[in-house]
């Protein structure tokens, strides 16, 4: 799925325990994939896909203009901020409570009830959008010209919400490799769908919508036919299970995982949404035109392409561990669940901070040769901050797993509402006065905010950050001054991290030598097995 697929590792260095992946039970007949092959495999089939979708941004960059791009992306920011918001989340409760109701022989009736208020809740909110398509229209272009588009939107919704149910089944049940598959299927649908459309019909927006509408209903499909015989094996359920009971037990959770789910995109697409609505012209201090607005957007979005596709794969590890960290809390190895976390953010860290540096080294590359200048005028300028912030929101919604698992969800809404209102209250006055950049300035100011908040939630429910994972946690931050301070940052820790104790500690070794060696002997097994 494109992100910002909000959309949350340490899987490849933190080996399972031996029954892990027996652990949903015999009666299921769950094949569920290890934590540590998750990793492997999540990593190999996301590396094809955002290969797919990077060629796929880069080409409707240089297909779209400005304002069809930004167009398009303030239509997709809000399918992603409508499509959890309108069925309130309820797909998040699988990860958390499966393996609860696993264990009480109430996992069929579980997803059954979820489904059916999804769809229920998923065909209302696609009536008011149909039926308010005016509103909607100025909420979204700041213009009353586009209710042609909202009606697609309203229904694009509806398959949208659909593949989005059955992924969160598929990343509840464990089931990594159905989960990356259907991520590379709908990866490349979309791209494939696009380039069909927009040179078949028009290079618009409107044909995007529809080829990522195409791609959701591929993937729906895929999903449900793969799934077809765990439903077969799921046995009934055997005493009644009443529904005060179970609305009762998951709705306190789905409230808050909800609040956040609207924090965090309310968050992620405040500063797109204040340049639509309150872009002044800086040569004369008028309010700008809708078409300027949304070219400035579509500069914007050329800036997000790279970063986008970096914090995915955050996105995509972070939401796959939170059932293996759920399994650990629910068997009281609350220190494990601790160790792994830390452990995750650690390297994620240091991965995004990695590719943040090869980003600017590469950057005349994408805007010269591959954009063809196209973007210079704002995407460019302010590529190092869109990079620092989208590492800091990955790493916030990483951490809020701890949050989750501590049934403390509300923390984490809270860190993001105070962000939230920080990002606004800065946009109203850098972005009338600086344009584009003023408004990254405020939302790279704003992740920091929320990050720091979140660490803090965390370090008083029992989550220690050590020195070493605070400092490349913060390391991105360095790329607002200039690239090599943090070039400088991780080649240190390149040299300390396998000599000294200061980077990883002896407990994190062990495992990350352990996860190795493990794959070494599946290598080793593998080759014997070939000759």
């Amino acid at each position: 799925m494109e992100t910002h697929e909000p959309i949350n590792t340490d899987q490849s260095t933190l080996p399972p325990p031996a029954n892990e992946s027996a652990e949903l039970g015999p009666s299921l007949e769950l094949r569920a994939d290890t934590l540590a092959d998750s990793v492997v495999i999540l990593l190999t089939l996301t590396v094809l896909q955002r290969v797919i979708g990077f060629s796929r941004s880069v080409l409707f960059c240089r297909w779209l203009s400005p304002d069809e791009l930004g167009q398009w992306d303030i239509t997709f920011s809000f399918l992603m901020l409508a499509a959890p918001l309108s069925v309130l989340a309820l797909p998040s409760c699988l990860s958390r409570y499966i393996e609860y109701y696993r264990q009480r022989g109430h996992v069929r009736t579980l997803i059954a009830r979820i489904a059916v208020a999804v769809l229920g809740l998923a065909l209302a909110a696609c009536g008011v959008i149909f039926f308010g398509r005016v509103w909607f229209s100025k909420l979204i272009y700041g213009t009353s010209d586009h209710t042609h588009l909202v009606s697609l939107l309203a229904v694009s919704l509806l398959v949208i919400i659909a593949a989005h149910f059955f992924i969160e089944l598929l990343n509840s049940l464990r089931y990594v490799r159905a989960l990356a598959v259907v991520h590379l299927g709908n990866s490349l649908a979309f791209a494939l769908l696009g380039a069909i459309l927009i040179f078949g019909v028009a290079p618009k927006s409107t044909s995007v919508v529809l080829a990522y509408a195409g791609a959701c209903v591929l993937s729906t499909a895929g999903a449900a036919w793969y799934l077809r015989s765990t439903w077969r094996a799921m046995p009934p359920s055997g005493e009644p299970l009443a529904r005060g009971e179970l609305w009762g037990k998951i709705l306190p959770y789905v409230r808050w995982v909800w609040l956040t789910s609207l924090m965090a995109n309310l968050f992620e697409i405040a500063d797109r949404y204040m340049i639509i609505h309150f872009s002044t012209d800086l040569r004369t201090g008028q309010p700008a035109s809708p078409d300027v607005a949304l070219a400035s957007v579509g500069q914007y979005h050329s800036s997000r392409v790279v970063p986008l596709l970096m914090i995915s794969i955050a996105l995509l590890l972070g939401t796959m561990i939170t059932p293996h960290l759920s399994a650990d809390w629910e068997s009281g190895r609350r220190d494990r669940v601790k160790l792994r976390l830390r452990l995750f953010l650690k390297l994620l860290a240091l991965g995004l901070s990695v590719g943040a540096v090869l980003v600017i080294l590469a950057e005349p590359i994408l805007f010269d040769w591959i954009f063809k200048g196209k973007f210079d005028d704002g995407g460019r300028q302010v590529l190092p901050y869109t990079l620092t912030y989208c590492i800091w929101f990955g790493l916030t919604l990483a951490s809020h797993n701890y949050l989750l698992c501590a049934e403390k969800a509300r923390l984490g809404t809270l860190a993001l509402l105070v962000g939230l209102v920080v990002n606004i209250a800065l946009n109203r006055i850098l972005l009338p006065r600086y344009g584009l950049p003023g408004a990254v300035w405020a939302t790279t100011v704003a992740n920091f905010v929320a990050l720091l908040l979140v660490s803090s939630f965390n370090r008083r429910l029992g989550l220690r950050l050590d020195r070493a994972t605070m400092l490349v946690m913060l390391a991105p931050g360095l790329l607002c001054w200039s690239v090599w301070p943090l070039l400088i940052v991780v080649g240190v820790v390149a040299v300390l991290a396998p000599t000294t104790r200061w980077i990883f500690s002896p407990d994190e070794k062990q495992l990350l030598g352990e996860a190795l060696g493990s794959y070494r002997d599946k290598l080793r097994v593998l080759g014997r097995r070939r000759s």
